[in-house]
């Protein structure tokens, strides 16, 4: 994969070598040879980190389909049409990196030009640059190197950018999580701490419950008053403020809240008071 980016970088610096007219296989870094066109592996060179960045950033943030590779009975990893038709949708990034440095050698050899020639200077065929400053335009904005596709981790299926997983995996993998947490919950539910902290619970509702007196319910404070007058105004109270009041879960004051359960009569005033019900509301 990145010896494919690598060949469509040189491939584009050998262009960018031949429109100015240089000879790709002269090069000042590389040693000339018949297999490679030296010139152009020096034009690559500053251009390789971000290559290497965006390939990096790549294989490390999203996975790699397995269509996209077909391995030969040598072992070698070649690349399939369709990864290959996406990698080279990068080339005008990359033709637009390497052009001013082309440029720039171009304009270097030609600095070194006598007999009459130093009041011309080298062209910018491909940057455009010095019809650009005679118009008094702008430069173009710098192209970016294309997004790779964004899939799912898990099964490879194109996603949202803002999401890691599809729809299904996402399900399973949810699922997954709820079981293992319910797994930890019963296992903390079992251990001597909690066991002795629902005693204690237990035996302090226990405790309240036979303290409470029947006759310490006000007259007006029936069942039928708080069906009719004070449920329907739990929903305005939060959760937190009920819990508190009352000194119970957040399970039974949500049942009580919804209207599901009902609370004991020794309860019954302090919701009155939390939903401003009283004697003198008119009830």
């Amino acid at each position: 994969m990145l010896n494919y980016m690598y060949a469509l970088l040189e491939s584009e610096a050998r262009l960018a070598a031949a429109a100015l007219g240089l000879d790709p296989g002269i090069g000042f870094l590389h040693v000339d040879t018949h297999a490679r066109d030296s010139l152009a592996c020096d034009l690559m060179e500053p251009i390789r980190p971000r290559v290497d960045a965006f390939l990096l950033d790549w294989i490390t943030a999203q996975p790699l389909r397995r269509e996209w590779f077909f391995e030969q009975r040598d072992g070698s990893c070649r690349l399939m049409a369709p990864f290959a038709t996406r990698l080279s949708e990068s080339s005008p990034a990359r033709r637009q990196l390497v052009a001013p440095i082309a440029e720039w050698v171009s304009k270097v050899l030609w600095s070194t030009f006598k007999n009459g020639r130093k009041w011309m200077s080298a062209p910018t065929h491909l940057t455009q640059s010095k019809r650009r400053d005679a118009k008094g335009k702008p430069r173009p904005p710098s192209l970016s190197l294309p997004h790779p596709p964004h899939l799912c981790r898990t099964c490879g299926k194109n996603v949202d950018r803002n999401c890691e997983r599809c729809s299904s995996c996402r399900q399973v993998i949810s699922t997954k999580t709820l079981i293992k947490a319910a797994e930890k919950g019963r296992l903390l539910s079992h251990l001597p701490e909690a066991t002795a902290k629902r005693i204690a619970g237990r035996r302090k509702h226990a405790a309240a419950i036979r303290a409470w007196k029947p006759s310490d319910l006000p007259e007006w404070l029936r069942e039928e008053t708080y069906r009719r007058d004070i449920q329907p105004k739990l929903a305005s109270v939060k959760l937190p403020v009920l819990m508190a009041a009352m000194g119970i879960s957040k399970p039974y004051a949500t049942n009580i809240r919804n209207g599901k359960r009902l609370p004991h009569p020794r309860h019954w005033l302090t919701i009155a008071q939390l939903t401003g019900v009283s004697k003198n509301s008119g009830y």
